[in-house]
């Protein structure tokens, strides 16, 4: 137990369990390491959308990467809903000052509903003050337009947006290629190289799948595996959860870690 690897998730709450959080945690146990949480908002949400988000104050959302660094310690972390400029901010300086490695960024813009979860403003933070100290962030196609700057239609789009999005700071650009028109191909961009990782697309539609890919990186990077092994055996292990999705509400089909 004394050398079991301990992983933060910082994030939003889903009281259905299907992502933010809750699932990350699930995603944590299932991988074998020690799940660490700091909750950024409270959200009020069923299978079919998000009727209400509740803002945790930035000096407790403070605190809590605090409790966790310098009582349990952190060997990675992942990072998802943050919604407002502060917290954005907030978060940023407890990285640096907390020198908490193994920085995973799912930047979230919307549900699957199209509620946005992420201000405007917030988003510009982003960019500016946490995407450089990430060591690999995971946007979809609709989010890589956005921190891009270009629209995405093929994987020579895709390939050019992950070299813009790696000279904003992050070290490692995983675009999922889920919304392409043709079979999805996710793309890893390491700085030099592109590692293409293609897969069948599935026809059902499913929730949770970018919370439990980016959980799962950062859980084998706290394991000791690289970047690109981190991706590759993330993906394989989102795939085995989609296997095992569960029609459990109204809305999508919800994804199943273990």
């Amino acid at each position: 137990m004394a050398e079991m690897k301990r992983v933060l998730t910082i994030g939003g709450s889903d009281p259905t369990g299907g992502a933010g959080i809750q699932m990350d945690l699930k995603v944590f146990q299932a991988l074998g390491v020690w799940g660490l949480s700091c909750v950024t908002n409270v959200t009020v949400q069923t299978t079919y959308g998000v009727q209400k988000i509740n803002k945790v104050p930035p000096h407790i959302v403070a605190r809590q990467i605090d409790s966790a660094a310098l009582d349990i310690g952190i060997d990675a972390c992942k990072i998802a809903m943050l919604y407002a400029p502060r917290v954005v901010s907030v978060v940023a300086e407890r990285i640096e000052r907390r020198h908490i490695p193994n920085v995973v960024l799912d930047p979230l813009i919307w549900a699957k509903d199209g509620r946005r979860l992420i201000t405007p403003k917030a988003w510009e933070r982003l960019k500016k003050e946490l995407l450089p100290l990430t060591l690999i962030t995971t946007p979809n196609i609709p989010e890589a337009e956005e921190l891009s700057e270009i629209p995405l239609r093929s994987l020579q789009d895709i390939e050019k947006a992950a070299e813009v999005i790696h000279k904003l700071g992050a070290r490692y650009v995983l675009i999922k290629g889920g919304h392409l028109p043709s079979d999805p191909v996710d793309v890893l961009f390491d700085g030099e190289k592109f590692h293409k990782f293609p897969s069948p697309r599935i026809e059902k539609i499913v929730h949770g799948t970018g919370c439990i890919l980016s959980s799962a990186i950062a859980s084998y990077l706290a394991l000791g595996k690289s970047v690109l092994e981190s991706v590759a055996s993330a993906i394989e292990f989102t795939r085995s959860a989609i296997g095992r999705a569960l029609l459990l509400g109204k809305g999508p089909y919800y994804l199943v870690p273990f």
